[in-house]
């Protein structure tokens, strides 16, 4: 609104800022702003993360991306807000008058103590019944045990036969070849064609189960996958039989269903989730690369005083975090009065419109320089470069220690008395119980019938002594 005209001076009259009121002893006075702020940790600590059902109206969209409108039923209505940076992966714009179910942090807008939910996911109202479903059969599954980490079983290292559940007229069987190829091109692939959607895929996934484990040479681990859809789309991967059939795979299973964002219960109940089938295949497959730098790994002894130095330092971390004060909670905040003043600022006259983008221009100065990313990738760039330096350090220890063992072999050789048998002499010992005997070193020691055994380089022979006359050189 535009700011209202001043009124004459009259200097009869002072303004000054009102004295702070003398409160009685013992009286605990609390600010509007200590109250706001108090209320609204104690609604985001008490309900957390809610489902809410019900219809939009008055849905805004503003120019920052943001999304305004109000959830209402039949008796309440709730004010709500889904930010840019959660509405950019919904499939579908929200309409006035449109049933949805919503996944929302209940919040309270300080600045003006507004109750208002803060959105994260909406689903058409349609899905809904399939959400319950869903949760219903979740919670069942997981009382049964199915989703236990313990019984999740470990992927192969280095598996040899592979097998990949989807359908070839997918983009997902692409991306998983396309992946296994350049990881891991000396595995076998073998590619299982189902339906992904509709009523016979549930069938069609558990057939290509039992026919892959009845295959002569069993894969070691098999990657379940399709691409993105709707919650009805991912109906199949949400049923009991399919879940059932994984958990009692003869193999470990890899779940890529859905994009990142996707949930089904084939997820919660395979080995291993992974957010797309690239993922999934980069999970089932070693990187050739890292192998092959594998191989110039270093000490065991130095690998755990590493490993100790990185977990002292990650402790250090993780105390410095928890002393710090997250900013998200601050910038949420801060959006919301920016996109009021945003409104305010169309409606303004030019002077004020002004004006107001000067303090614009400030606020941001001021969040850009609190922004602590240029600090964290300094921070990232110092550890880079210290991992670096004990590598390069390992390399050269192991290098000295290698040239070390050669040469003491070189000596070790020099001294042996195999090579002098190889420039022509040899050995006469007797028998005494162990391999080459006792070696007779003078011709008193080969009495007359005694049985002697001769060495040489290539191997050695019995002989038997007839005359132990003992001629003087």
């Amino acid at each position: 609104m535009p700011p209202a005209a001043k009124p004459m001076p009259r200097p009869a009259t002072v303004y000054a800022t009102p004295a702070a009121p003398r409160h009685r002893p013992g009286r605990d006075v609390k600010s509007v702003s200590d109250v706001n702020a108090e209320a609204r940790f104690l609604v985001e600590e008490r309900f957390g993360v809610v489902w809410i059902a019900g219809e939009v109206s008055d849905f805004r969209a503003y120019a920052s991306g943001h999304w305004y409108f109000t959830l209402k039923d039949r008796r309440a209505q709730l004010r709500c807000v889904m930010f840019a940076s959660r509405n950019r992966f919904l499939r579908f714009l929200p309409t006035d008058g449109l049933a949805v179910v919503l996944r929302a942090r209940l919040s309270l807008y300080e600045a003006r103590g507004d109750f208002q939910a803060l959105v994260d996911h909406i689903e058409g109202a349609g899905e809904g019944a399939l959400r319950i479903a869903f949760d219903a059969l979740r919670a069942q599954l997981s009382t049964e045990g199915l989703f236990a980490a313990e019984r999740k079983r470990p992927l192969p290292r280095f598996p040899r036969h592979i097998a990949v559940v989807s359908s070839r007229d997918g983009a997902a069987l692409r991306d998983v070849l396309a992946v296994l190829r350049r990881r891991f091109p000396c595995v076998r692939a073998t590619c299982f064609h189902v339906a992904v959607q509709g009523p016979e895929a549930a069938g069609q996934i558990i057939g290509a189960l039992d026919r892959m484990e009845r295959m002569r040479q069993r894969p070691d681990v098999a990657i379940l996958t399709r691409g993105g859809g709707s919650l009805e789309d991912l109906a199949a991967f949400n049923q009991e039989v399919v879940a059932r059939r994984i958990h009692a795979a003869a193999v470990p299973i890899i779940s890529a269903v859905g994009h990142e964002t996707d949930t089904t219960i084939a997820d919660f109940v395979a080995d291993r989730r992974a957010a797309t089938p690239t993922a999934a295949a980069e999970l089932a497959t070693p990187d050739r690369a890292d192998l092959e730098r594998g191989l110039a790994a270093q000490a065991a002894g130095l690998r755990r005083q590493l490993a100790l130095r990185l977990q002292a330092d990650r402790q250090l971390l993780a105390a410095t975090r928890r002393r710090l004060v997250h900013p998200a909670r601050a910038l949420e905040q801060r959006l919301l009065r920016t996109d009021e003043l945003s409104q305010r600022l169309t409606a303004a006259m030019t002077a004020t419109l002004r004006r107001l983008a000067m303090a614009q221009r400030h606020q941001r100065a001021l969040l850009a320089r609190a922004n602590p990313l240029p600090r964290l990738q300094a921070t990232a760039q110092r550890v880079a470069a210290r991992q670096a330096q004990a590598a390069a350090g390992v390399a050269a220890g192991l290098d000295r220690r290698r040239r070390q063992v050669d040469a003491l072999a070189r000596a070790l050789h020099a001294v042996s008395p195999l090579a002098t048998l190889e420039r022509g002499y040899a050995v006469v010992a007797v028998a005494d119980g162990s391999r080459w005997g006792k070696p007779v070193v003078a011709a008193a020691g080969a009495q007359a019938g005694s049985q002697v055994t001769i060495h040489w380089a290539d191997g050695s022979r019995s002989a038997h002594i007839d005359d132990a006359k003992h001629d003087a050189p």
